[in-house]
């Protein structure tokens, strides 16, 4: 170790305002992945009700005497959460957003409680584009973010059209070989 480390500490209330969150221009996700999975939790809703009924004709097996009674009023309870939560989950997907920049890249969720993840683009070890079924058939895609020194994904940007997707990777596959290298 050299005698000319110094390492002084910082008011952060005397730091300028270089590049705040707020003046980040934030790109929403593609307007069909919240209705996307608002469909896919009321279908699982649907099948848990469907699921329920079945047992109340008791085709495969016999209910107990609880279950009997209250099973009415348990379908309507799970129906109403399964909507609630859906509902949640729809209203979460439409605040989630992204920013990129030249040096960083940005993203933005939470309903209740607000999360912003950033990552340089030069601490970006690799960065995937994953498809499910359901994305593939919407048109859809997932960057997965993974940062250097972790073995898990920093973060994940879901509900991205595919070439969108596709040319933020490639973006940030170029800017990050001119950033580390010059």
């Amino acid at each position: 170790m050299t005698a000319d480390f110094h390492n002084a500490p910082i008011d952060a209330q005397n730091l300028q305002d270089i590049a705040s969150i707020q003046s980040l221009r934030w790109q929403p996700l593609a307007a069909v992945y919240p209705r996307l999975n608002l469909y896919i939790g009321l279908a699982i809703s649907a099948m848990l009700v469907m699921a329920g009924v079945l047992a109340h004709t008791e085709l495969f097996w016999t209910l107990s005497y609880f279950f009997q009674q209250n099973l009415s009023w348990l379908l309507g309870l799970v129906s109403l959460l399964s909507i609630f939560f859906s509902g949640l989950g729809y209203l979460g997907d439409t605040r989630k957003r992204y920013a990129l920049r030249e040096r960083d890249l940005h993203f933005s969720s939470g309903l209740l409680f607000r999360k912003i993840v950033s990552q340089p683009i030069s601490r970006i070890q690799h960065i995937e584009l994953k498809r499910g079924p359901f994305e593939r058939r919407a048109g859809l895609a997932t960057l997965e973010v993974y940062s250097a020194g972790g073995s898990q994904h920093a973060f994940e940007i879901p509900g991205l059209e595919l070439a969108n997707a596709e040319h933020i990777r490639q973006f940030i596959l170029q800017h990050q070989a001119l950033i580390t290298h010059g």
